[in-house]
């Protein structure tokens, strides 16, 4: 794979400060379910040309695609505490992890997934090795979902369909179209550094170094990216998606500051020659945090599929080491088993 490439001129003039703010104003909220044009294809938002024919063959040829005996050997020992979620109110941001991307994020009153997949199995993969760690009927009400791209570890159809209709989604630009084919009516797709707004919370979409695909004809079609969410109290947690490391996050840091918890994928990443652009690895989902000038941290997007060679309590046991080594504080890094949750301002 190739290095990150440099940031265009309009990456540049987004970024450029505000002459009265040490930060970039941020944009006035869109309307909610905006009807909206965009461009054929979102190529042009890539930070690494996506793997060519030389990389398929050398992938096809060494086969690393999952962990060996002693890699697999670990997955009784996965951490898998589902509890009762927590009591919130509308001043109270706590969140639940069911394990991959999938939170149940209480902010501002509302109760937001992301990236939900209950499913057992996602197309291409194998059945999850952790049982979701929330059971869907003991969800309250869902106020929204965001979807940071359409790969099927993030975009689950059946999972989708047993919410109503009429339930608020953020989705990234191009994305609306295949949710109003399945009938929901509130869908608020947005560009990077766009934002809208319900009921008193904010939902910024952010760039990330990744890419989009869910068929054979409609690569990058869609775009992809995190999402930033503030409450109007200014309590404010970022959700990464799917994302290698680069030079997003310190630009996100800058644009959004303050962010109480940041919610980092730390999985997915072996061999490094394949996936480097668009997973992070432990220490780079740390890196990243420290540029977000994020508080506190949240691993996610490990331990529920298999879907790279790394063993599987690796990215656990890597980014716990990657944390101590940067010298943060224990209790900043929210390393929840699956089902697990926690709540800003309590031990």
């Amino acid at each position: 794979m190739t290095q990150q490439s440099e940031p265009t001129t309009k990456d540049k003039e987004l970024d450029s400060p505000a002459p009265t703010s040490p930060f970039p104003p941020l944009a006035e909220p869109r309307p909610l379910d905006e009807r909206r044009v965009w461009p054929r294809t979102f190529h042009d938002r890539l930070t690494a040309p996506l793997p060519g024919l030389k990389a398929m063959a050398r992938f096809a040829r060494e086969g690393a695609v999952r962990p060996g005996r002693e890699g697999l050997a670990d997955i009784p020992l996965l951490p898998f505490e589902p509890g009762p979620l927590p009591r919130v109110d509308a001043r109270t941001v706590a969140v639940s992890w069911a394990g991959h991307a999938s939170w149940v994020v209480r902010i501002g009153g509302l109760t937001v997934l992301t990236d939900p997949v209950w499913s057992r199995r996602i197309i291409g993969t194998p059945a999850r090795i952790t049982p979701v760690g929330i059971d869907w009927e003991v969800l309250p009400r869902v106020d929204a979902v965001v979807i940071s791209h359409n790969h099927y570890d993030h975009l689950d159809a059946p999972t989708l369909r047993r919410l109503p209709c009429d339930t608020p989604v953020f989705v990234p630009a191009g994305l609306a179209r295949w949710f109003r084919r399945r009938r929901f009516t509130s869908v608020t797709e947005l560009d990077w550094w766009e934002a809208a707004e319900l009921d008193g919370v904010r939902f910024d979409f952010v760039p990330a170094h990744h890419w989009s695909k869910r068929s054979l004809t409609d690569t990058c079609r869609s775009l992809w990216g995190g999402w930033v969410l503030t409450a109007a109290d200014g309590q404010r947690v970022y959700f990464a998606g799917d994302t290698g490391y680069g030079h997003w996050f310190a630009r996100i840091g800058r644009r959004y500051p303050g962010i109480d918890l940041a919610l980092m994928p730390i999985g997915a990443y072996d061999p490094r020659w394949w996936l480097s652009d668009v997973h992070c690895d432990p220490e780079e989902a740390v890196r990243a945090t420290l540029d977000l000038g994020a508080r506190r941290m949240a691993p996610m997007h490990w331990g529920t599929f298999i879907l790279s060679a790394e063993p599987v309590l690796e990215p656990l046991r890597r980014v716990r080491e990657a944390w101590e080594k940067e010298g943060l504080e224990r209790g900043d890094l929210w390393d929840l088993p699956v089902g697990g949750s926690r709540v800003l301002g309590l031990t």
